[in-house]
């Protein structure tokens, strides 16, 4: 029996999202994805215009006047949300934790898939693999992924992306689209991005909050890593400290970008607390310009 109070939340954002994919983002999802490939749909007497490379030499010959073959782009994708659920998710400044942005993402995207007849699939991990859903199609398998954004209790703490992709890479044999989910609280998965970037089209979402790239003036306060658990005092009035960390900050972010877009692998950041819309609209738009 699911409560009340989750049930509750799953509407919200069944309503919400679902608004978002027929209102802001109807017809971009379809054109940002390539299916994977031509399928031969029928063969049809020629007309002027046909390119002349799609000339049926067999049935012309049978029939004694040109026939061209038909072909169809073949649609079907499984689109798969690789989501990092590990505790550093459970921050948020802006009336929102990341988590909850995640899910909210995470639905929009799932609704864009299966309005496109697309299979949905979902990965959650930590530092392990912690639930895998298996890609399906329909609106009850949508409010299942939902659910389990919402309110799966993880295990882990830390940040594995390797052992994520390495999964990922072991369980899909077909190419696919992957969301990778995640604000890279994590080093050492270069590799195994490597590997899913050859055999699927990944994107990587960022997941972040404003005040984690800077800090307020607010004297001495403790900070404390979700993850590992350390804590450390810093004394915030040091306006040459805040400095130093908010340039910090910003190299790390820069260069993690630098280091995906080496992989040819597109990059999307979203805040807790602001619409993802347009960043979203903004990676449709590029990804259908480029195709």
């Amino acid at each position: 029996m699911i409560p009340k109070e989750l049930l509750k939340k799953i509407r919200r954002i069944e309503i919400r999202t679902s608004h978002l994919v027929n209102d802001a983002l109807a017809g971009r999802y379809h054109s940002a994805f390539k299916g994977r490939g031509m399928e031969f749909e029928e063969v049809r007497p020629y007309q002027v215009g046909d390119d002349v490379r799609s000339i049926d030499w067999n049935v012309t010959a049978r029939y004694g006047e040109p026939f061209v073959k038909v072909f169809r782009e073949e649609r079907e994708l499984t689109v798969l949300l690789v989501v990092d659920l590990s505790r550093s998710q459970e921050f948020g400044s802006h009336e929102q934790f990341k988590r909850e942005l995640v899910a909210e993402l995470g639905a929009t995207l799932a609704f864009s898939a299966i309005k496109n007849n697309d299979k949905i699939g979902l990965v959650c991990f930590t530092d392990r693999v912690e639930k895998f859903v298996p890609p399906r199609k329909g609106s009850s398998h949508v409010l299942r992924v939902i659910r389990e954004l919402l309110a799966f209790e993880p295990v882990g703490r830390g940040t594995n992306i390797a052992a994520a992709l390495d999964h990922v890479n072991r369980i899909l044999r077909r190419r696919s689209v992957l969301f990778l989910i995640s604000d890279f609280q994590d080093s050492g998965y270069e590799q195994a991005l490597r590997i899913a970037r050859r055999r699927h089209d990944v994107i990587a979402v960022t997941v972040l909050d404003r005040r984690e790239q800077s800090l307020p003036r607010a004297g001495l306060i403790e900070l404390a890593d979700n993850e590992t658990g350390r804590r450390i005092v810093v004394d915030t009035s040091n306006a040459r400290w805040r400095r130093t960390y908010e340039d910090l900050i910003r190299r790390e972010l820069e260069a993690r970008d630098r280091r995906l877009r080496q992989f040819n692998i597109d990059c999307i950041r979203v805040h807790t607390g602001e619409s993802f819309v347009e960043p979203l609209i903004r990676f449709f738009r590029m990804r259908e310009a480029r195709l």
